[in-house]
């Protein structure tokens, strides 16, 4: 069967021999072809939890809108038109309105992107960088993780988180209060909230018990989010879900949403697993790619081979965690992320907890010869990769496809 990945802007394909193709991980049959605007007017207008915007927001007060960037595939311009509205209706003058582009560890967003972003809401209200207008310290959470979050939310009224509901792998979900941390967060905050991805309840698909989720929530409690709207999307970017209200409530709707369509059963782990982003904008680098390397883990028998497959376009996408990548071993990375949590290297070290159990080829567009100085295999195509993985598995090994890898939980039956 011939099969086409996204990467990048455009694909990859690959021949898999019928034989060896036991599975294609997808999404369950969802119609994409509904009224997006009519699901937000919807979660708007029967919020969860919590009343209507327009009912607890008063004119006067100073409104933070939280939203993601680039790196995330959560739809602003389609859900802003119809939350600006909302707040107007209560009163709220666009010039009392600010966004926020929740960067956590990342790159500030440049003025086109904040305009792609926007849409047609841009020049309407205010938007600045998270990392860009000084930061305020709320005190520290019962772990002890410390709630340092960004002046233009910390100052705001009324604090409102947009995102987009996703398996995470060591958070469990997306979404929720995680726009605001680790979103609006310093790097220090984020590193102590992240050092409890090795804890054995943090992961993919994991609420209930996780310490990294539970720490989340109780910053995003101490920071005053006041009201949510999260969306779940299609493979292709379409909104399927869309959630509002309380940050915890909504949330959780959201995610059993997602469990509905997202999670897939599988029959038995494979021998190699063709995996992938879904293209751009989610496999601009590997630090982002490696969402879907983790979610394959979870495909894959012991010593088996995953192939994953992403543009990663700009290259490692953090500096820590290039550096980790190029210069230290699995096995040491594991053992240092253990005692010293830094941030980037975490990334690297879910990595290499992964090549400790078999290998991992990657197709992308970085430097061969940079990729042969990590832990990784690097190849030119999908197919070169398959043909190369089957070759060292057999005639009969089995395969699973995942074509939305960071969307798509492997859930073995039993």
């Amino acid at each position: 069967m011939k099969l086409e990945l996204g990467f990048g802007n455009g694909t990859q394909s690959a021949e898999v021999p019928d034989r060896n193709l036991k599975q294609i991980l997808v999404l369950s049959d969802v119609p994409e072809t509904g009224d997006e605007q009519a699901l937000i007017h919807q979660a708007l207008e029967h919020p969860i939890g919590t009343g209507r915007l327009k009912d607890l927001c008063s004119r006067g007060e100073k409104i933070a809108i939280v939203t993601s960037d680039l790196t995330r595939p959560m739809p602003s311009w389609k859900v802003l038109p119809a939350l600006l509205d909302e707040l107007n209706q209560a009163g709220v003058p666009d010039s009392d309105i600010v966004l926020v582009f929740a960067l956590g560890s990342h790159r500030p967003m440049r003025e086109a992107e904040m305009q792609h972003v926007m849409g047609e809401t841009y020049g309407r209200i205010a938007c600045v960088n998270s990392s860009e207008c000084g930061f305020r310290n709320l005190g520290t959470t019962t772990r002890g993780t410390p709630v340092i979050i960004s002046e233009a939310v910390a100052e705001a009224d009324r604090i409102i988180c947009l995102g987009n509901v996703e398996y995470h792998y060591f958070a469990g979900y997306s979404g929720g209060a995680k726009a605001v941390m680790p979103g609006c967060s310093v790097r220090e905050a984020i590193a102590c909230n992240h050092r409890f991805m090795t804890d054995p309840g943090a992961y993919a698909g994991h609420l209930d018990g996780n310490p990294v989720r539970e720490d989340i929530e109780e910053a995003g409690r101490m920071a005053g989010i006041d009201f949510i709207l999260n969306v779940v999307v299609s493979p292709r970017k379409r909104i399927l879900h869309a959630s509002a209200g309380d940050p915890i409530l909504a949330h959780r709707d959201a995610c059993r949403f997602l469990d509905s369509i997202y999670q897939v059963p599988i029959r038995e782990r494979a021998d190699i697993v063709l995996v992938s982003q879904g293209g751009s904008p989610k496999d601009l680098n590997l630090y982002q790619t490696q969402k879907a390397l983790a979610n394959a883990g979870h495909a894959v028998k012991p010593g088996g081979i995953i192939i994953l497959a992403g543009s990663c376009r700009e290259g490692f996408g953090e500096s820590h965690f290039e550096d980790w990548m190029r210069h230290k071993s699995p096995s040491l990375m594991v053992r240092e992320i253990q005692e010293h949590f830094i941030l980037g290297g975490h990334k690297a070290a879910a990595i290499a907890q992964q090549v400790l159990k078999g290998e991992i080829d990657l197709v992308s567009e970085m430097d061969p010869a940079i990729v042969r100085e990590t832990c990784l295999i690097p190849y030119a195509s999908v197919q070169e990769a398959l043909d190369h993985a089957l070759n060292e598995k057999g005639p009969d090994a089995s395969v699973i496809v995942m074509p939305y890898g960071g969307s798509t939980l492997p859930v073995l039956k039993g």
